[in-house]
């Protein structure tokens, strides 16, 4: 466990729900990978993301889906490619990542609290 932190610090990781609209391979990626297009929808808009989550799912199977994503970090160059959001999820049994989605879908932007 980490160190405790106060609820304002909690309140700076702003984590928002978008839905894939584009999922293909990263070869250039030091480790397996996805190049994502999420819609965030109108206020943060398009955001492109990263995402080594091949373990688990297809590009096909991606597209649609709401996922969550850090939207106020700093965009980080990858490769060749600039990624603007992190993508979450968890590390199963075996490290590969599980994706963290809404149980039913949410307006894209919707804000975690």
């Amino acid at each position: 466990m980490t160190s405790p932190i106060n609820f304002e610090d909690f309140l700076k990781v702003d984590v928002r729900i978008g839905t894939v609209i584009e999922a293909v391979r990263f070869p250039e990626a030091r480790k397996p990978a996805y190049k994502l297009k999420i819609d965030f929808g109108d206020e943060i808009g398009i955001k492109r993301s990263s995402a080594q989550i091949t373990v688990h799912y297809g590009p096909d199977e991606l597209v649609g889906r709401q996922v969550a994503g850090v939207v106020n970090f700093p965009p980080r160059q990858i490769g060749p490619f600039m990624s603007e959001v992190l993508t979450l999820g968890f590390a199963d049994d075996n490290d590969d990542i599980v994706l963290l989605m809404p149980e039913r879908p949410v307006p894209n932007g919707s804000r975690m609290f």
